[in-house]
């Protein structure tokens, strides 16, 4: 069951689930925070679209299906336009061998993509009555589980290793081995980075430096894999 949420209603009825918003009173900077994703494989799920932005707060996902099938295009919806700035960076990064692109669109383009499935009548089906569970929403970082890597997200396009291990200092005793910045396929960095602590309680006490900054950007923590860590430095090398 979906939380509540000032972005997103949901009604439920006979023909569907209907969806209602009323944002021409919002400012801009709280326009509908809703991005596109298209070349999404053909056997995604909407799991794997969770774990594509993990780390942010999703509201709601819509697979488009077209003629039965699916297009490989989908809508996400976030909790807020912050959320949406930080999924656009995420454009071009892959969903297993495939290149994702997340771009903004219109509410209109979301609303339009919805009534053409419940026209075709294929919206209430089981897949999408039963949507996966939610990933623990990120203020909740305390009660996750933790290894001894955690991921960086937000950081300044330009930023070097030295500026990460002046950000966690002295008290962690880090070396350049263990920070691993991510780039995407052009070269540029992707925002991201993963570091390695000494094990998993010094990775939790290195949760004190959430939220604050490198230069004038807010840096974002989370607990990671090395999974994870070791397939963003894979895509990094590609």
């Amino acid at each position: 069951m979906m939380e509540s949420n000032p972005y997103f209603a949901v009604n439920s009825s006979a023909s569907g689930y209907q969806r209602a918003f009323d944002y021409d009173h919002r400012s801009p900077s709280s326009a509908f925070p809703v991005v596109r994703l298209r070349g999404l494989p053909f056997d995604c799920t909407e799991i794997d679209i969770y774990k594509f932005f993990a780390g942010l707060d999703i509201v709601d996902i819509f697979v488009v299906n077209k003629d039965g099938r699916f297009s490989g295009e989908a809508f996400v919806v976030f909790a807020g336009h912050i959320q949406v700035d930080y999924a656009l960076r995420r454009d071009r990064q892959n969903m297993g061998r495939r290149y994702v692109e997340v771009f903004s669109c219109k509410k209109q383009d979301y609303y339009q993509a919805i009534a053409a499935e419940v026209k075709e009548g294929g919206y209430e089906s089981d897949y999408r009555a039963s949507p996966p569970p939610r990933p623990k929403r990120t203020q909740n970082k305390d009660q996750m589980e933790y290894t001894e890597i955690l991921k960086m997200r937000g950081l300044p396009y330009r930023c070097k290793k030295s500026d990460i291990l002046k950000f966690f200092g002295k008290e962690f005793n880090l070396t350049d081995d263990k920070i691993n910045i991510t780039y995407r396929s052009d070269g540029k960095a992707t925002g991201d980075a993963y570091v390695e602590f000494a094990s998993a309680e010094e990775a939790k006490e290195a949760m004190c430096k959430d939220n604050m900054e490198i230069g004038s950007r807010y840096i974002e923590l989370f607990p990671s894999y090395p999974d994870e860590a070791r397939q963003a430095g894979s895509r990094s090398q590609r």
